[in-house]
């Protein structure tokens, strides 16, 4: 059975720091969380997590929120700028697509 991954606490951080953006968002719009959930199609208590930062909230359900609020667009923002994934393909470093096999150890 797998358990939750582990979430370090700086990306709790991150998380957090997403939540306080959302809900200062829909507080801009002057929206009611259960507007925005209803809207969403979600329930009011995945709009408190997602405004808690809740690492147990799909990202499909954080999706729903931004697009309710109109930021769905900066959900693509993510990784479009790599400086390092660019020095490594500029030093014609080749990864492949898959991580290789591990051999058993005996």
């Amino acid at each position: 059975m797998k358990g939750t991954p582990a979430i370090l606490p700086k990306n709790l951080k991150i998380l957090k720091e997403l939540g306080e953006q959302v809900q200062l968002a829909r507080l801009r719009r002057k929206f009611s969380a259960e507007q925005v959930a209803e809207r969403a199609g979600l329930g009011r208590k995945t709009v408190y997590n997602i405004e808690q930062g809740s690492p147990s909230v799909s990202m499909g359900s954080y999706l729903q929120v931004l697009f309710v609020l109109g930021l769905e667009k900066d959900l693509t923002m993510v990784a479009s700028s790599d400086p390092l994934g660019r020095k490594l393909q500029d030093a014609g470093i080749v990864t492949g697509k898959r991580a290789p096999k591990q051999t058993k150890k005996s």
